[in-house]
């Protein structure tokens, strides 16, 4: 279970961006960071994000195949995250499927247009709403496990 009053990250892991989430396992609820863009090492950036918001844990969510297989961009998140375990050995960092994540986030995004909360040029943080769907959607999986 999730520790009580501290935030948690999300990450929508990607080879150019990683959609970035904050979330309290309290509400159970999360909200769209940052997207952050990276040709190489993203790992100095995720430093100052960890420095900064003293995450309770990281929540990585885990691409996999529409039938639950591993897939390649599921492997490389893998790799993903034990890096991010390796940089921050305090930091709890788990992963979470994360199919359908991204249909959910571009939902989201498009009532948020309709309702005039975002604009066409937002879409490029997409990847931050993608990781918010994935923490709130082990926020919720954690609680209803521990109830």
């Amino acid at each position: 279970m999730p520790e009580v009053g501290r935030v948690w990250l999300g990450l929508d892991f990607g080879e150019r961006r990683i959609g970035v989430a904050t979330g309290q396992p309290l509400t159970g609820t999360a909200q769209p960071l940052r997207t952050l863009r990276h040709t190489g090492d993203p790992m100095p950036d995720l430093a100052v994000i960890v420095r900064e918001w003293r995450p309770a844990g990281v929540v990585v969510g885990l691409p996999l195949a529409a039938d639950g297989t591993e897939s390649p961009m599921s492997r490389a998140a893998r790799a993903f995250a034990e890096r991010l375990r390796a940089a921050h050995p305090d930091l709890r960092v788990v992963m979470h499927d994360e199919r359908f994540s991204s249909r959910e986030a571009d939902a989201r995004f498009r009532a948020a247009r309709r309702d005039g909360r975002a604009r066409r040029r937002d879409a490029a943080e997409l990847d931050s709403h993608a990781a918010a769907v994935i923490l709130e959607s082990w926020l919720a999986e954690t609680a209803g496990a521990s109830a």
